[in-house]
């Protein structure tokens, strides 16, 4: 008679895959031990049950939890941008620390050299 709905599951991510991606994410970049769960708390703010939960892969982070995981962890962000089939996006995402790590490493080197920005623009 028309009152069913389609079935639009399909593509869908569930919540158990969502919830180990995150936890794999956090553990790749904070490993699994009790700072990690303090690392994750002052994060996100949550209580060190909830923290142990999602590196657990027990439960997943939602809405402003979520997005504050993501600005801290770049692992977090590309796990979710691979969950939503935008993995392309993880390129952009890694280039801005890529060009800071290589920032810093100049600094580094123009200290071991001796050199400073002037000389630098000089030789350009």
């Amino acid at each position: 008679m028309g009152k069913t709905f389609p079935d639009d599951d399909e593509g869908k991510i569930d919540r158990l895959k969502y919830q180990m991606a995150i936890a794999a994410a956090l553990k790749r970049e904070l490993g699994g031990s009790h700072r990690a769960i303090k690392i994750v708390m002052r994060w996100t703010g949550v209580t060190e049950r909830t923290a142990k939960n999602w590196l657990a892969g027990s439960h997943g982070p939602a809405g402003e939890h979520l997005i504050e995981l993501m600005r801290n962890s770049n692992e977090v962000t590309a796990a979710v941008l691979s969950l939503a089939g935008r993995g392309e996006l993880k390129i952009g995402a890694g280039l801005h620390e890529t060009r800071e790590n290589v920032l810093q490493l100049l600094e580094v080197l123009d200290d071991l050299l001796g050199t400073s920005e002037a000389g630098a623009d000089q030789i350009e």
